[in-house]
């Protein structure tokens, strides 16, 4: 959540899809299942990935960054599509595989669809590896995800002020392609903090929570706080992904103590946060 570029790699290079008992879930990369299944935080991951594509010698190759989206995205047509009109949108790419070869192969498989594919095979073939909740969920996968995933890239190429209410309230590559360019190229925003303040944390850390919870925080809101308000959106699904599992918005978040992480509980994800006194 701190390194940009580090997060950028981890949704461009395939994790190891490998699993040393039932708690690990490092075949998952930096993903949940409710990201997958849910496409929870999904924004922020294709903005990360656009930035990583966006910038170029200080200048914004919006075009470039659109095309890099579609081959993340893509996946292969079904056997039995009809041709699509010129009116259609489309969600195979296998033509941007010369372009990025990393991002899509010549068939159309893009790195998301093929990640998903991956994790379900390791999954079902090391059922011992793996929790009886995870493997529910890499079943709901099986069943329904590139139908989701099909429906979900069309939906994302509809323009910004497209005429039809069906673009009306999802997300869109124009939104992402904005927020991109606002945001500027990737960054490492690893601050470090005095010693005393992460002993201060640490003792203020609840029981169950591990301990790289609360300093984490700490920076991260200090490295996207803005001059103009106290206030920083907390993208609750990417840091699940970060922490490799669910228990942060699930149970560490609503124990956190108030004193060090003041948030806004009308929301779950995203919310915004602030953080007080005893954590600077």
């Amino acid at each position: 959540m701190l390194n940009e570029l580090e997060e950028f790699q981890s949704y461009t290079q395939f994790p190891v899809y490998a699993a040393k008992g039932k708690r690990d879930t490092t075949y998952l990369g930096r993903f949940t299942y409710e990201i997958l299944t849910e496409f929870h935080g999904l924004g922020r991951i294709l903005t990360i990935l656009a930035r990583g594509y966006l910038w170029k010698d200080g200048e914004a190759d919006i075009p470039r960054a659109r095309r890099a989206l579609l081959a993340w995205c893509s996946l292969p047509e079904t056997k039995k599509a009809n041709p699509k009109e010129d009116w259609q949108y489309k969600t195979s790419f296998g033509e941007l595989h010369e372009e990025f070869p990393e991002l899509v192969d010549k068939k159309g498989n893009g790195w998301l669809y093929r990640h998903v594919h991956k994790l379900c095979s390791f999954v079902k073939a090391h059922p011992d590896l793996v929790s009886s909740p995870a493997q529910r969920s890499c079943l709901d996968l099986r069943k329904g995800f590139d139908k989701a995933w099909r429906t979900k890239v069309t939906q994302m190429q509809v323009p910004l002020f497209h005429r039809e209410t069906k673009g009306g309230w999802v997300l869109r590559f124009d939104d992402v392609l904005a927020a991109a360019k606002e945001q500027g190229p990737l960054r490492n925003d690893e601050i470090p903090l005095a010693e005393d303040t992460l002993a201060k944390l640490r003792e203020l850390t609840p029981k169950g929570v591990p301990e790289t919870v609360l300093p984490t925080l700490v920076r991260y809101y200090l490295a996207h706080r803005q001059e103009d308000t106290d206030w920083v959106v907390l993208p609750v699904a990417s840091f699940d992904a970060y922490f490799g599992t669910t228990s942060f918005s699930h149970s560490w978040l609503n124990n956190l103590p108030e004193e060090v992480i003041q948030r806004d509980r009308s929301r779950k994800d995203p919310c915004r946060y602030q953080i007080g006194e005893l954590s600077l």
